[in-house]
């Protein structure tokens, strides 16, 4: 492994860690932001409609989220490809961690934190169904906060096959360039 090779997987690994991290803090201080949102939104503007500010906040915090997530697994699986394959004398820790899978019995995290977000969802569209909407109010802003559930399941859905996806692209990229 050249210097330039050893470098660059430290600082791939490093990014992917950092992501890790960075990940958390979002979710941490964003659902407190959104919080905060939500509760002053309900106390100054007693509206129904007025709960898609906090909804908004809430999707871009998600959003922020899963792309910290998808490009981590990128990374990783750029790793796999690039530095880990055909070198058994270097960590192999992509491959530990794809083969690794998820066990039956074992604890299961969402990296996500698909769960999280959806009952942040039911809480912000509860101010909206305290104050009696009107039924336009209602689709509109009950469509709202059903459009993001789903995407919430479909990023949930993309990001279990991202990983496969991306293995499958580097390695076609790494044999078209030989």
């Amino acid at each position: 492994m050249t210097l330039r090779d050893q470098e660059e997987y430290s600082a791939l690994r490093g990014t992917i860690r950092e992501r890790g991290t960075v990940r958390v803090c979002i979710v941490a201080g964003g659902l407190t932001a959104w919080g905060g949102i939500t509760v002053a939104t309900a106390a100054l503007a007693p509206s129904p409609v007025a709960t898609l500010l906090p909804l908004l906040v809430l999707a871009a915090i998600f959003e922020a989220v899963f792309a910290l997530h998808i490009g981590a697994e990128r990374i990783g699986r750029y790793v796999e490809v690039f530095h880990e394959e055909d070198r058994a004398a270097l960590p192999q820790w992509e491959h530990a961690a794809m083969a690794f899978g998820r066990p039956k019995g074992a604890a299961s995290v969402d990296p996500l934190f698909t769960a999280i977000f959806f009952l942040a969802a039911l809480f912000n569209v509860v101010p909206a169904l305290v104050l009696e909407p009107q039924r336009v109010e209602l689709i509109f802003v009950g469509g709202a906060h059903v459009l993001f559930v789903l995407r919430l399941l479909v990023a949930r859905q993309v990001a279990a096959r991202q990983r496969a996806i991306d293995l499958a692209r580097f390695q076609q990229l790494k044999q078209d360039n030989g």
